[in-house]
């Protein structure tokens, strides 16, 4: 899910690479980074690995192109100005298939998809519950979406829809509402305003999906997949190094790129992330943080035809990802306990 509520300036590149670590060749490959949003700590990882020395240990010298609402990085990875992607669910890599767009994914950081329904604390007991509110804000964006996947699975209807516009007044003034969230932001901001909310992760039911992935063009994993490589390992140890080390370097070089953020929202939204599992989990507790498989793709791309968001042979899973470099339990001996940072 995107979200547009930043202000400033639409575009920051920012060279983010770390001081060269003792015994690192002079050399740094350089490649370009770009996300779907300004820095926050839900990008954290990637981030820690820039301000920590990881990219850097990798021979990588990483710039990072930051997204923002009148920013659309996507097309700049065909066209050759970025080098990988950070993009959103399965929806949109699936969406690159039908277009014969030449980009793959090679990694997939949140094992469960952030994307949820938010409601009033204790309004609703259970998510089957949220299909009796009579107003569901949507962003246009997803209505073509999992809003057709909530439709057919789950019994929502089109007379409940109303277009979320990433303004969380109207869902604030009906204590009946229901809303589209980012399961490690919308939910802060609204206690921000003294509002407690329940979030139900489309995750959770059945929305089987990945989030935070990393998308590069085809011709790089060909013709350099010693680099993707690279930049991928360095990606997963700085993952680690964020939610089971010390974050701080991670969480810095983000307030500095993004001023929006301060300590306590940071923390609330890493601790957020660690809390709803999106990270660590499923896959990634065997196969190592990134993991990615290819019969789950299948299965989602079986679940939005079934949903009507797709017709039969319109797009083709196969061609979504490549599992050669994740699933090699990179970085995990430096797990550890999250509470003790």
């Amino acid at each position: 899910m995107i979200r547009f509520p930043f202000a400033g300036a639409a575009r920051t590149l920012v060279a983010v690479a770390a001081v060269a670590a003792a015994g690192v060749a002079a050399a740094q490959d350089k490649v370009v980074f770009a996300t779907n949003w300004k820095a926050q700590a839900s990008q954290g990882g990637f981030f820690q690995a820039a301000a920590d020395g990881t990219y850097r240990k990798f021979g990588l010298e990483v710039d990072i192109q930051q997204g923002g609402p009148q920013v659309n990085n996507r097309p700049m990875l065909p066209a050759g100005r970025v080098d990988f992607l950070l993009t959103g669910g399965l929806l949109t890599a699936l969406e690159t298939t039908r277009a014969k767009i030449p980009t793959v994914i090679v990694a997939a950081f949140f094992q469960k998809d952030p994307t949820a329904l938010i409601a009033h604390k204790g309004q609703y007991k259970n998510f089957a519950e949220l299909k009796q509110a009579k107003t569901v804000l949507i962003a246009k964006s997803n209505q073509f979406g999992f809003w057709q996947w909530l439709k057919a699975d789950h019994g929502f209807t089109d007379q409940q829809f109303r277009p979320y516009t990433f303004n969380l007044a109207p869902f604030l003034a009906d204590k009946t509402a229901v809303q589209q969230a980012f399961a490690t932001a919308e939910p802060l901001y609204a206690r921000e305003r003294n509002a407690e909310v329940d979030i139900f992760l489309l995750a959770d039911q059945g929305y089987n999906t990945y989030g935070n992935m990393i998308e590069t063009r085809r011709e790089l994993v060909e013709k350099n997949p010693d680099l993707v490589q690279r930049f991928v390992d360095a990606s997963i140890i700085g993952w680690y190094n964020f939610l089971y080390r010390d974050p701080k370097p991670g969480l810095d070089l983000i307030k500095k790129l993004n001023p929006d953020m301060d300590d306590k929202k940071l923390e609330a939204e890493r601790a957020e992330v660690i809390r709803l599992q999106l990270v660590d989990s499923g896959d990634a507790q065997s196969k190592g943080i990134g993991a990615i498989d290819n019969a789950r793709i299948r299965d989602f791309g079986a679940r939005m035809i079934k949903a009507g968001i797709y017709k039969p042979g319109e797009v083709d899973p196969e061609a979504v990802a490549v599992e050669r470099f994740v699933n090699k339990k990179v970085g995990m001996d430096l797990k550890k306990s999250p509470t003790a940072n």
